[in-house]
């Protein structure tokens, strides 16, 4: 696996090697002892696997509590993903990073606790599994608006189309009245 920095020093892109001929294909796509030397020593307890149509939004979300490292894959189509830093006393606090992620690509994102996540689906349909280094806690759950000026995210929306959103996801708080990680 060769992984790549981003613009924030704890968001990495991770790129597995593969594996293909004319049967097809096989890759690695996760190793305990090698993502905690080389990226963060943390222990996943949840996979989730997630499907949206072209134009969904989902994001920015994140667990105030019980916060949650993710590391996101897409087995079909392809997504904007995107992990903003709200660590308070972080020096890339309120910035974010992006990358484009396919399954074709095959590259991976790791977006560490104190993050909030979200996506952008490019694609047709998208399906993302992604393993959590903590439990869903709804009641901890919170949403960043993923349009806040504050952040600024370059979302590369189609055809410049207001993005499907959940109501949720429509109502996020903004950046500077978000509860953020101390």
């Amino acid at each position: 696996m060769q992984i790549f920095h981003t613009e924030i020093q704890d968001v990495k892109i991770i790129q597995p090697q593969v594996f293909g001929d004319h049967r097809g294909f096989f890759m690695e796509t996760f190793r305990d002892d090698l993502f905690r030397q080389t990226i963060a020593d943390t222990v996943f307890v949840q996979e989730n696997h997630s499907m949206s149509g072209q134009g969904v939004l989902r994001g920015l979300h994140y667990q105030i509590h019980q916060p949650q490292g993710k590391l996101v894959r897409i087995i079909r189509g392809t997504v904007f993903d995107v992990a903003v830093d709200i660590r308070e006393k972080s020096k890339d606090f309120g910035r974010w990073a992006g990358v484009t992620l396919s399954a074709e690509n095959k590259k991976m994102l790791w977006v560490p606790p104190g993050f909030a996540h979200g996506f952008y689906v490019l694609s047709k349909q998208a399906e993302l599994v992604y393993k959590c280094s903590d439990y869903y806690a709804p009641a901890h759950e919170r949403t960043i608006l993923w349009n806040d000026p504050d952040i600024g995210i370059d979302w590369p929306l189609l055809d410049e189309n207001q993005p499907l959103l959940s109501s949720k996801d429509a109502a996020g708080e903004r950046f500077g009245k978000a509860e953020v990680f101390k």
